[in-house]
């Protein structure tokens, strides 16, 4: 019976100031060449917003996964202290640690599954999750960017909704919404403030965040499944 695990990642961005005057230069370079002040602060502040979707300049702070048969899931997240707790409902068991470990913890667990679902795994969490490894010297234990056209391995959401491109490109929010799924992008944490409530050490909060994307991705999944899903 194949094994099916949904896996999900949010990231911090470093501070600007944590690199060397070159790395700096490198990242205002087109900022610097905005013809007006305002024009050059505006593009400055996309540039540090931004930082955290590169490996190169943003770390892992949170990862999700959920086991699609079993309906239970792991979320490992980075905070101040070591702490282990469960979700009200049971469903999720919540471990916290530092980047390093909680990446190894990922890498170890998933060795068991046979397909991973992601939304946008391909074009962002993927990727990263392989860059960040190779960073900080640790050996993936699975390939979570095979061929693209075959989702027996890795079935991103992202691409099959949109029939690998040939139609428009929605966020997780807006598929929620168009196919009367409950959207995790209601609470305090959005996705795009992730960086503000980790210097605010809402920690917990990240984490309760990244495990109501995999409920999302979860019920995505089985529309897929029920009513996209091409047999061959």
């Amino acid at each position: 019976m194949m094994k099916t695990l949904i896996f999900d990642i949010e990231t911090v961005g470093y501070p600007f100031e944590s690199f060397d005057d070159f790395q700096r230069e490198y990242l205002m370079r087109f900022a610097e060449m905005e013809e007006s002040e305002e024009k050059r602060r505006i593009k400055k502040d996309e540039v540090i917003r931004y930082l955290n979707l590169s490996a190169l300049t943003a770390q892992i702070v949170t990862i999700g996964m959920f086991d699609v048969e079993r309906g239970k899931g792991l979320i490992l997240f980075q905070s101040e202290n070591r702490e282990e707790f469960k979700s009200e409902d049971e469903h999720f068991t919540f471990r916290s640690d530092d980047e390093k470990v909680i990446i190894e913890t990922f890498w170890k667990t998933i060795e068991k599954y046979d397909q991973f679902v992601t939304f946008n795994g391909r074009g962002f969490d993927a990727p990263f999750l392989h860059l960040r490894s190779a960073i900080l010297r640790i050996k993936p234990t699975k390939n979570l960017i095979p061929y693209r056209y075959d989702s027996k391995i890795h079935c991103d959401l992202l691409e099959q909704f949109t029939f690998y491109g040939l139609v428009r490109k929605y966020n997780l929010d807006f598929y929620c919404k168009a196919f009367g799924i409950g959207s995790p992008k209601r609470g305090e944490v959005t996705g795009h403030n992730i960086n503000e409530m980790f210097a605010e050490k809402k920690f917990k909060e990240i984490a309760e965040y990244c495990s109501k994307d995999l409920i999302a991705t979860y019920e995505l999944f089985k529309v897929f499944k029920e009513f996209l899903e091409i047999p061959k």
